[in-house]
């Protein structure tokens, strides 16, 4: 057989997923574990970890109240996870902040906390599992940028510099740690359903506005993630580094 039977199966991997008590860090979550990861959800919102813990019945899954920013407690989270299961091999930053405001009045106050957790605490929490995932000689670090790393999108100017910036950093990451086996690769979002966009979302004129760019004519749902994040966290992606993957219902392509 050409295509090896279990390409995707992540039944040996142990991964760490931040931002993942709900939205589409949760969706990433629940779709690794399904795939038979070891999971370790790390999420700041410790109500909606012990919400989530209650409706996940699984030995693989496990929930860290983290905020991600807080290197050392990271720093230490990882050691144990390591001491305990001998490899760490996903990483997938995905817990990001935005705070829409007219780019004329934007505040110093936004513009550092969305810089510090959308471009500091990837580059931060990848340099911690750099040495993790040297010792085995693999691993994947999964960004979760958007089409604002591609498009001017208006009144959110700390948003888009992130997510450019985060998009960028991967390549640098990418070219840097390929000689350990270790993959950097991007996961950019669309207009997808969640808290975050729900705002946007309950706004039918903005709504139906956005949907209309969409080729396939609809808000992504988090379940349209797992596919693509099964890929990137599993042997089926062991050629790919320094890439940027868009789930976007072909929003980016859409001509005229």
């Amino acid at each position: 057989m050409f295509l090896e039977e279990n390409i995707f199966s992540l039944k040996s991997k142990v991964i760490i997923v931040t931002g993942g008590a709900r939205g589409n860090g949760l969706a990433i979550g629940k779709s690794l574990l399904d795939f038979g990861a070891t999971t370790y959800f790390f999420d700041r919102l410790k109500s909606e970890l012990k919400n989530i813990e209650k409706q996940i019945q699984s030995d693989k899954a496990h929930f860290v109240n983290i905020d991600v920013t807080d290197y050392a407690k990271f720093a230490n989270c990882c050691g144990e996870i390591f001491l305990k299961e001998n490899r760490i091999d996903v990483l997938v930053n995905n817990a990001g902040v935005t705070y829409g405001q007219n780019s004329e009045k934007y505040s110093q106050k936004n513009w550092d906390e969305t810089f510090r957790v959308n471009l500091e605490a990837p580059f931060r929490l990848s340099q911690i599992i750099f040495p993790y995932m040297k010792k085995t000689g693999a691993g994947s670090i999964i960004n979760i940028t958007s089409i604002a790393s591609e498009l001017g999108m208006s009144k959110n100017p700390a948003y888009v510099s992130s997510k450019g910036g985060l998009k960028q950093l991967t390549k640098a990451l990418a070219k840097d740690w390929a000689t350990h086996g270790i993959r950097v690769n991007n996961l950019g979002l669309g207009y997808f359903q969640t808290d975050m966009t729900q705002k946007s979302f309950n706004d039918e004129s903005m709504r139906n506005k956005r949907s209309e760019r969409i080729m396939l004519g609809r808000w992504g749902k988090s379940r349209d993630l797992a596919g693509p994040a099964v890929f990137l966290a599993s042997d089926a992606s062991r050629y790919m580094t320094g890439q940027d993957l868009y789930i976007d219902g072909g929003l980016l392509t859409n001509g005229i």
